[in-house]
């Protein structure tokens, strides 16, 4: 008999039923792709164990769980974690409850556990947040299989539905701020280089500057922190970069820079204008108050369950890549020098 005592696994349906692992979530998933025969093994694995994950007794009946599943890289960043926050409230708001997984590092066995623990548990549908460059996009769409999902900060694959916020024109919209104040050398401190949206904001910031026939030398990459902001003013200066604007990939190593200008005495915006990205909640209380660009994680929350769902109910719900757009909030931390 059974231990009433000891809570079943995925795991234990698959040994009992002698198939594998993702063969039971696909089953529990309602996927089309399994043998009948198999799926009948499966369900009496499920009834003789009495495996009951989540909703899991109601679910098999309906075919749905009311469970989306979010697996998310970098929650410890104010961008990851604004967007599953703001995923989260949204799905509660359309009645869907949450499971969140998070993955340490994007390496192909980490996700594809995180997918397999997530798939054993009745779920509906995954919204992926893997903001870092990846080339296993389309092993990643193997894994998920039939479940619906949407990838987030992620460029365009063919096939996979994504939710993005154009970090391009956001970086173009920051750096004209300056150019049009008068600004023609202008420095920045990027986002690691391995993260899809620093890359967009990078190259959108050297294509502006090429555009307006300005020099773009002058940059360094920080790792999204308020030190390496502050390291890479210091590293600039090092190497006697001269300049009076600064576009900085996000609000906390803005943070650091406007330290390091000041420890250097140099003051923002008097000899330094800077614009910092994504308006987190302390931006208007920096000294001085930060000129940033605006990233609507509350739209993208809305947009990410929105397009899910749709995919949920209906799979043929044209994939693509739903944009929003993100806007500049002038501040005092940018002066004209005309």
């Amino acid at each position: 008999m059974q231990n009433s005592h000891k809570k079943i696994t995925l795991n234990d349906v698959a040994d009992h039923s002698g198939v594998s692992y993702q063969t039971v979530s696909r089953v529990i998933n309602n996927h089309p792709n399994v043998a009948d025969s198999t799926r009948a093994r499966v369900l009496e694995s499920i009834q003789t164990l009495n495996y009951r994950p989540n909703q899991a007794a109601r679910s098999l009946v309906t075919n749905r769980s009311n469970l989306i599943a979010v697996i998310s890289f970098g929650t410890t960043f104010y961008g990851p974690s604004q967007m599953v926050s703001n995923i989260t409230q949204q799905a509660k708001e359309s009645n869907y409850h949450v499971t969140l997984s998070t993955v340490e590092r994007l390496e192909l066995d980490d996700i594809k556990a995180a997918i397999n623990d997530v798939s054993g548990q009745l779920i509906d549908g995954i919204i992926m947040i893997m903001p870092v460059i990846s080339k296993d996009l389309a092993q990643i769409s193997q894994i998920v299989g039939d479940i619906p999902f949407v990838q987030i900060d992620t460029a365009p694959h063919p096939g996979i539905a994504s939710v993005v916020i154009e970090q391009a024109y956001g970086s173009r919209l920051a750096t004209e701020h300056l150019i049009n104040l008068g600004h023609q050398h202008i420095a920045e401190i990027s986002g690691p280089l391995n993260w899809h949206g620093a890359v967009m904001r990078h190259e959108s910031w050297i294509e502006t500057m090429q555009e307006h026939g300005l020099p773009h030398t002058m940059t360094v990459a920080g790792d999204w922190s308020a030190k390496s902001g502050y390291e890479g003013v210091k590293t600039l200066l090092a190497r006697k970069a001269s300049f009076t604007g600064m576009v900085v990939a996000n609000d906390q190593m803005a943070l650091g820079a406007i330290t390091a200008l000041h420890d250097a005495d140099l003051h923002v915006p008097d000899d330094v204008s800077i614009v910092g990205f994504d308006d987190i909640p302390e931006a208007s209380f920096f000294l001085p108050a930060l000129t940033t660009v605006r990233q609507d994680f509350t739209s993208l929350g809305e947009q990410s369950v929105d397009y899910l769902v749709s995919l949920m109910k209906n799979p043929k719900t044209p994939v693509h890549q739903r944009v929003l757009h993100p806007e500049l909030v002038i501040r005092k931390s940018t002066r004209s020098i005309k």
